[in-house]
């Protein structure tokens, strides 16, 4: 560590066991005798908050993370030699598998079940109007880390069948935008859906979201792996990126921004593999000189109006909470960034951003914040203790709040 640099691990190892706590007690249920989330968004004692967008999803999709949560799970249970969490992440994992989100023939995934009308649905706003490519791509990345774990052969090939399916699918069927870069949404059949999600206004990021990387990091994991060669789509894409000095527009669905700072995170992360896996030295300068040195803007070096901001990167500039699934993203980019190139300083910087989200646990259970709302962009009235400024009351359990897990892990295993 650099000197003088305030690091403690028990801080940190602490600050994800609470974290993992606060989902195995107080967010699952039982669906079909598999566990699932009680709900995409909760408050400090699990209950679900119905009346918000997420309050009344579950599933696989980026704000339900199911996928995602039970691989961070299998990540935690495997450094602690937890069989019973193991056994919880597995059984997550088989309800995404086996209670009808996925078609097998195609590789389709649905990201959500409401758990009230018990019906699937495409988006965050409950209706099948529109989906994200990117976003379900991100989930057959997770299928493919999440294949590591398992030891039973037929599931394992299973998990990676559906991931190919699914990108031969988006290959194949996702309409692209006329600059070549994938559309943030699209119609279940593929097309270009042009609008917001709230309402029909054309989205002004369509055709330059970050979430379009997620693509880019499946299929190069897949040719990876050796499972389909998609070498020559990943080149073109990743230097259509390139000439474009980036697409970082907003991965949030919700949020309309063409620079965010979880878009930063991921274009390092995605590009960097990209890099290595041709050996080319273009694309690694970019991922370093560009995606993650453009981190640097987001980055909040002191506490503001007396809050704990300090050491956090804040989402965009029209909307500038520190929220910190995008946190732990930008943590293990630059984790990542250590391993690939021996440079204590991005050690120095995934550890710091760890140590100030382990500022943000409330309540007896270990719940996690899904925001540090600093400067009161989404009112005093979800905020603990109703302050003007501070952490809002809600997280998304596998998102929001699990996601320190892998940071966490990947820094422990390096020393």
């Amino acid at each position: 560590m650099s000197e003088g640099l305030n690091i403690s691990d028990d801080t940190i190892i602490n600050s994800m066991k609470g974290s993992v706590n606060f989902v195995i007690n107080r967010c699952l249920t039982n669906f079909d005798n598999h566990y699932c989330a009680i709900s995409s968004f909760v408050d400090v004692d699990g209950t679900p908050m119905l009346w918000h967008d997420f309050g009344g999803l579950e599933g696989p999709g980026w704000a339900g993370n199911a996928v995602g949560g039970s691989y961070e799970l299998l990540l935690y249970s495997k450094y602690f030699n937890d069989e019973k969490i193991k056994d919880i992440a597995l059984s997550i994992l088989d309800h995404i598998l086996y209670d009808g989100f996925i078609n097998y023939d195609t590789g389709f995934i649905y990201p959500y079940r409401d758990v009230v009308s018990n019906k699937f649905c495409l988006n965050f706003k409950h209706n099948n109007d529109w989906f994200c490519s990117g976003s379900m791509a991100r989930i057959g990345y997770q299928l493919l880390m999440v294949s590591d774990f398992i030891e039973d052969l037929n599931k394992k090939t299973l998990l990676i069948e559906v991931s190919k399916r699914m990108a031969d699918w988006i290959i194949k069927y996702i309409e692209l935008c006329p600059n070549g870069w994938f559309p943030r949404r699209s119609s279940i059949e593929g097309k270009i859906y042009p609008y917001r999600a709230e309402k029909r206004e054309l989205d002004p990021i369509l055709d330059h979201s970050g979430d379009g990387l997620f693509i880019i990091q499946l299929i190069t994991e897949l040719s990876k792996r050796g499972i389909k060669d998609y070498r020559s789509i990943i080149r073109e894409k990743s230097y259509l990126f390139i000439k474009n000095d980036g697409f970082y527009g907003s991965i949030n669905h919700d949020t309309y921004d063409d620079n965010e700072d979880v878009s930063y995170a991921v274009a390092f992360r995605v590009l960097k593999e990209v890099g290595n896996l041709f050996k080319d030295d273009t694309v690694k300068d970019f991922a370093y000189n560009n995606a993650l040195e453009g981190l640097e803007q987001f980055q909040m070096n002191e506490d503001r109006n007396g809050i704990a901001t300090k050491g956090l990167l804040f989402m965009e500039k029209s909307w500038d909470t520190a929220y910190l699934w995008e946190n732990a993203e930008a943590s293990l980019a630059y984790l990542e960034a250590y391993i690939d190139s021996s440079n204590s300083i991005y050690l120095d910087k995934g550890v710091t951003i760890l140590m100030a989200i382990a500022k943000h646990h409330y309540g007896s259970f270990g719940f996690l914040t899904e925001g540090v709302d600093w400067n009161n962009h989404v009112g005093s009235k979800h905020h603990f203790n109703n302050e003007e400024f501070g952490d809002i009351k809600y997280t998304e359990p596998f998102l929001n709040n699990l996601h320190i897990v892998e940071p966490t892990i990947y820094y422990l295993t390096l020393k």
